[in-house]
């Protein structure tokens, strides 16, 4: 199971920032074939958005056949493959990169010293 966590000053609506962590969930193994996902309406009130913002996003990736639905059993991870591009891959990274340097220089952080945080974050996982 993901955690979903929405940021609403990426600029991105609420209901693509599901279908993307959902995607990339898949993608990167944290979701596997068959995993129940939340109802509609618990992952609403979760993330304290709208049932529709939730609803259009399962029902873009019903479409996609990403997702399958049962009626009164749940939404469901599809045994369909995903495959995200080495291009897609790396407008992601880009992008987090911006979002993530541009909140560390609002405290004063320059790129070096964030560099630097994350080599140390590195060593001491290994």
């Amino acid at each position: 199971m993901i955690n979903f966590k929405l940021d609403p000053k990426s600029g991105v609506p609420f209901y693509r920032q599901i279908i993307d962590q959902i995607r990339y969930g898949i993608a990167a193994g944290n979701l596997q074939v068959g995993e129940q996902l939340p109802t509609v309406r618990a992952l609403a009130v979760e993330l304290k958005v709208n049932l529709n913002t939730v609803s259009k996003a399962y029902k873009e990736l019903e479409i996609k056949e990403l997702l399958e639905t049962q009626q009164g059993t749940g939404t469901f991870i599809s045994s369909k493959p995903i495959d995200l591009s080495e291009a897609e891959k790396q407008q992601k990274l880009t992008s987090i990169c911006k979002e993530f340097t541009s909140v560390a220089s609002t405290y004063g952080f320059t790129v070096q010293d964030i560099i630097e945080s994350l080599k140390s974050n590195q060593r001491s996982l290994s």
